[in-house]
């Protein structure tokens, strides 16, 4: 898939839920974040809710603080393999330790220089709900 290598910026993040096909922006409206394939094979990715706690100085950031910045990102890296309408993060480092050493199975879906990712159905960590995640890209030129 060669036209998946390089740098994509992301426009959005929702979660559908697959029992009443209601579908919510994880990080707001307008997230940030990048998402890079390169050609030796190795990808990152970083994403961001729209608006975050700003620290004047981090020394002296509550547990609070620190819990808001850490569950409004995602930022993992590995190396990604692609089969079909299928990539697969090898994640070898990842915000979440959970998972570091995991594969994580996209669909992705290219139209000209639009990316769409999604899950397939999966538990949602917080309720259990059925989610599909989606996000979509641009190619960043």
């Amino acid at each position: 898939m060669e036209t998946l290598y390089g740098t994509w910026k992301l426009v959005s993040f929702t979660q559908r839920f697959v029992a009443t096909d209601e579908a919510i922006d994880v990080f707001g409206r307008n997230p940030k974040g990048f998402l890079s394939y390169s050609r030796d094979g190795r990808m990152n990715a970083i994403l961001v809710k729209d608006v975050r706690p700003k620290q004047a100085d981090m020394a002296q950031a509550t547990t609070e603080d620190k819990v808001q910045l850490f569950s409004s990102m995602y930022a993992y890296a590995g190396t990604f393999t692609v089969d079909g309408n299928t990539v697969t993060h090898h994640v070898d480092i990842s915000w979440n330790e959970n998972w570091t050493g995991t594969d994580q199975v996209r669909n992705v879906r290219l139209d000209g220089d639009t990316l769409y990712i999604s899950t397939n159905p999966q538990s949602d960590g917080i309720d259990g709900r059925i989610i599909v995640a989606e996000l979509v890209w641009e190619k960043v030129k």
